[in-house]
């Protein structure tokens, strides 16, 4: 059983990887540059008596993408790859009067092309063998809208929207196309934000970490959940429903 994680070095990605390998999977573990990082997530999965392998390449990149994933596939001719988690993404946050051109491209080649460029690479696999799992990270960016991200807003709210059609067109080869939400985690990603202020937001008064969105990961990967698809489902402490 092998699992894809984008952007599986670092954060929620680390932690959605630990998760996968304790419930079984081998980890294709995906960096752009930090390679460092990306071979101490395999070092903590090879601790839990798990494994896998970092796998390099640009989401945002259609070629980088696609000689990726199938060099992988053509040196792994008896597997596939069966669950694939599209957690790469960053934030570029400003006012869109003081938005770049580049800071609005960026958020959304990673976020929404890359969703497309690896769902697209994986999927034939999934289809031709009737199962496979695709769990979207997105974030309460995407639902609610948050001042200062319209660019990564745009970008998650059009992987939700792209989630519930992609469903539609996979639920009869046992294909499932699920999202998931998360409200303040605390990450690299959200080190700059005021945590002291933010949390006074949230009716469970803390930020939650990376381990409990990639339990919400681990439940949507499983066969437990073979009859949910088009949803996405919130990790955010009660801060938005």
């Amino acid at each position: 059983m092998v699992a894809l994680v984008t952007g599986g070095s670092r954060g929620i990605g680390r932690a959605c990887s630990i998760k996968l390998a304790e419930m079984g999977y081998y980890i294709l573990i995906n960096y752009q540059s930090n390679e460092t990082e990306a071979l101490n997530t395999l070092a903590m999965l090879r601790e839990k008596g798990s494994d896998g392998e970092i796998i390099k390449f640009d989401v945002s990149s259609v070629e980088e993408v696609e000689k990726a994933i199938s060099q992988w596939q053509a040196a792994h001719p008896d597997t596939y790859i069966e669950v694939l988690v599209n957690n790469a993404g960053i934030r570029k946050d400003n006012l869109l009067m003081w938005m770049t051109d580049e800071d609005w491209n960026t958020v959304l080649n990673i976020s929404l092309n890359g969703f497309m460029y690896t769902t697209r690479a994986v999927l034939k696999a999934m289809l031709v063998k009737k199962y496979g799992r695709i769990i979207n990270m997105v974030s309460l960016s995407g639902l609610k809208g948050l001042p200062g991200q319209t660019n990564y807003s745009a970008a998650k709210g059009a992987v939700i929207a792209a989630t519930k059609a992609l469903a539609q067109e996979t639920a009869k080869k046992n294909v499932t196309v699920n999202a998931v939400a998360p409200g303040f985690i605390r990450t690299d990603m959200t080190q700059d934000l005021d945590e002291s202020q933010l949390k006074m937001l949230i009716p469970m008064g803390r930020f939650g970490n990376a381990e409990e969105v990639a339990e919400t990961v681990g439940f949507l990967a499983s066969k437990g959940a073979s009859y949910i698809t088009g949803q996405t489902i919130s990790v955010n402490g009660g801060l938005y429903t």
